[in-house]
C-alpha cells in the first residue's frame, strides 16, 4: 500500500495523550500517515476560558483537519471538549471516525459520535487507515463485529 498523508485532528481527553502516538503509527504502518493537528501535551496552553479554548485554540486546529478522528476510551464520553470537537466537525461537514481505543470494549460512546460519526472502527490499522482516509464506513464494536446500521445526522444543506 502506497503511503497517504492524512490531516487529521484526534479529539481525546488529555489522560489519553500517550495514546495518540501508538495511533499514529498504527496508521503509519498501514499507509496512513497523519500529519496531525490535536492538541495535546505537547503542545499545552494555559488558557482558563472554555470560550476561548474552544474558539481561538481548538477549532483552528480542526479546521485544518480533513478527519476528526475520536479516540474512544471509557472518560471519553463524559468531555466537554471532545462533545463540541464532535458537534464542530459535524457543523463543517468533516468526516468523523471513532475508534475504539485499544483494549478498550466496554466503553459508552461520547455523545453525538453514534449520530455523526461516518465510521467506527476497532484498533485495527487495516480498518483504521481505511475508514480514516474515506475508503470504507463500517460502524462496529471494538472486536470488529458489525453493529446495527443507523441514519447518519446531517447538517442542513450537506449532501451525500
Amino acid at each position: 500500500m502506497a503511503d497517504r498523508t492524512c490531516n487529521v485532528f484526534i479529539s481525546h481527553i488529555h489522560e489519553d495523550d500517550h495514546r495518540l502516538q501508538p495511533l499514529k503509527d498504527t496508521l503509519a504502518d498501514h499507509g496512513c500517515k497523519a500529519r496531525d493537528y490535536s492538541i495535546n501535551s505537547d503542545k499545552p496552553n494555559r488558557a482558563k476560558s472554555a470560550d476561548y479554548i474552544k474558539q481561538e485554540i481548538l477549532k483552528p486546529q480542526i479546521d485544518k483537519a480533513g478527519t476528526v478522528v475520536v479516540l474512544i476510551s471509557p472518560e471519553t464520553k463524559d468531555s466537554e471538549y471532545v462533545q463540541w470537537e464532535i458537534e464542530y466537525a459535524r457543523k463543517e461537514e468533516k468526516r468523523i471516525v471513532g475508534i475504539w481505543d485499544e483494549g478498550e470494549s466496554e466503553c459508552d460512546l461520547p455523545e453525538g459520535l453514534e449520530d455523526y460519526a461516518d465510521a467506527l472502527v476497532p484498533w485495527n490499522g487495516e480498518r483504521m487507515a481505511a475508514a480514516i482516509l474515506g475508503e470504507e464506513d463500517p460502524w462496529c464494536d471494538a472486536e470488529g463485529t458489525p453493529l446495527p446500521e443507523r441514519e447518519l445526522v446531517r447538517p442542513a444543506g450537506a449532501s451525500c
